[in-house]
């Protein structure tokens, strides 16, 4: 036993010295669990922080009238394409969002997004109507995707007339806008649509009608059209008491070359080239919005997926010094910064259909929108 009258190293006699070391780890325990469960709290608030974008990878279908609705909620396996602003896809002339519940417009492309990340939104504007038309009910649907998600911006995404739908709310309301991108868009028109108005037209003067007038093939043209707008409505889950209107003749036109030269381009120029086959202006942000553009040609890329013969026919439609997708042109398609305008694509490869039958060992299309969108992210969109 110590001698308690004995001095320790400290000069404390040896029982108070024992008594100050109880009490330190007495006084000790206390702290240090409070210390650890700060930790411990501190830890959990850190991964739930760090896991929380990957919980907010989802898509969304915002047909007008119905608003957004919740399709798909995924844990991305990457941050690549988790862009600041959601992505908002706009599909083009005859579109649609999921066809009955089972075909996509865009195939697999929003859920190659998620996994990255993206938060999507789809929409559905007239099937059949022009560009301006169209792009009015797009705005609504954008204005109402920044109130659900509190961001005042969207990533917009087009296809074809999607791709000219887009510009028009970049110019109506660009605070909206984070950027725009279009794919396979006929910018300066379609020879296709040139074609098809010149077959309406000419055979219903030759035939004796007036102007503005149209025979029967005119009419039957006009009121196929109209019926497929509204099937297409119906097959996106529109009720027919809210099918969009529709107007083929509208639509047509106003995918004319003559149409985008005289009149659309001139009132929305932003980041166009200045001639058909001409380069944008190198200056591809215009009022604060990037401008961004890619697109294919080739017809039949896939010889067993039979929608490329009958786009094999439309692209006959277009001179042969003229590459086409088989209905938009690669001069055409040029918009800001041109990523490609010369993909191994139809212009249904383009949006990964017909089921996913694109070009054998080319590039997926899937892959140019992941690569796309993870441009904007790393642009801070």
């Amino acid at each position: 036993m110590a001698n308690k009258g004995a001095v320790n190293t400290v000069g404390l006699p040896a029982y108070r010295y024992e008594a100050r070391h109880v009490y330190h780890k007495k006084c000790h325990w206390p702290i240090r669990l409070v210390a650890n469960l700060i930790a411990t709290s501190l830890g959990l608030v850190i991964f739930l922080g760090l896991t929380q974008p990957a919980v907010a990878a989802e898509y969304y279908n915002c047909s007008n009238p119905n608003g957004c609705q919740l399709i798909s909620s995924i844990e991305p396996k990457d941050d690549s394409t988790a862009t600041q602003y959601p992505v908002v896809l706009a599909h083009g002339l005859g579109g649609f969002n999921t066809l009955f519940g089972l075909l996509g417009y865009f195939n697999g492309i929003p859920q190659a997004l998620m996994q990255g990340g993206s938060e999507v939104y789809v929409t559905k504007t007239s099937a059949i109507h022009d560009a301006e038309f169209r792009g009015e009910q797009l705005l609504q649907q954008v204005q109402t995707i920044a109130a659900v998600t509190g961001k005042q911006k969207v990533n917009l995404i087009g296809h074809s007339l999607g791709g000219i739908d887009i510009r028009y709310v970049a110019a109506v309301a660009p605070e909206h806008v984070a950027s725009v991108t279009a794919v396979a868009s006929p910018e300066q028109g379609s020879k296709m649509a040139d074609w098809v108005l010149r077959l309406i037209t000419e055979s219903s003067a030759r035939s004796g009608y007036p102007e503005g007038e149209y025979n029967l093939l005119g009419r039957a043209l006009i009121s196929y059209h109209k019926f497929l707008g509204r099937f297409l409505d119906v097959g996106s889950g529109i009720s027919l008491k809210q099918l969009q209107q529709q107007d083929s003749l509208r639509a047509v036109t106003g995918l004319t070359s003559d149409y985008m030269a005289e009149y659309y381009n001139p009132k929305y120029p932003a980041a166009m080239p200045s001639e058909y086959c001409g380069q944008p202006p190198q200056e591809y942000v215009v009022n604060g919005i990037p401008y961004y553009s890619f697109s294919g040609v080739g017809t039949i890329t896939n010889g067993l997926d039979p929608s490329d013969y009958i786009l094999a026919l439309t692209g006959l439609t277009f001179g042969k010094d003229d590459p086409n997708d088989g209905l938009v042109s690669a001069c055409s398609s040029r918009l800001g910064y041109v990523i490609r305008d010369d993909y191994k694509m139809n212009h249904l490869d383009s949006v990964n259909q017909f089921l996913g039958l694109v070009a054998w060992g080319e590039v997926d299309p899937v892959s140019v929108y992941r690569s796309q969108v993870n441009r904007l992210k790393n642009e801070g969109l």
